[in-house]
């Protein structure tokens, strides 16, 4: 697993409880940012989404990703190609309820 430094951009105003009961939260970071979607990294892949699986915060987690736009890692039990798609659905019931 390959080791780098990630810093995610966040509103400080945004309400970020849920995050302390995330399975997630001990868990090193670089298990859910795999480099690639072959090999190896659909092992890693699935390692990630079997912690948030059983993760309460799931849904809050993937509502933050689909919120700020998180293009890479494992989200709420996504991958990056499932919330791109999850997006683009989620984006038109925004502007329908606007």
């Amino acid at each position: 697993m390959q080791t780098m430094n990630r810093v995610i951009d966040i509103d400080v105003t945004e309400d970020r409880e849920w995050r302390k009961g995330a399975a997630c939260r001990d868990t090193d970071p670089d298990l859910f940012f795999p480099v690639g979607t072959t090999g190896a990294a659909l092992d890693q892949i699935k390692s990630a989404k079997k912690i948030c699986k059983m993760c309460v915060c799931r849904s809050e987690c993937l509502e933050y990703a689909l919120t700020n736009n998180q293009e890479s890692g494992i989200w709420g039990g996504t991958s990056e190609e499932e919330r791109r798609i999850l997006r683009k659905s989620w984006l038109n019931r925004q502007r329908r309820t606007a």
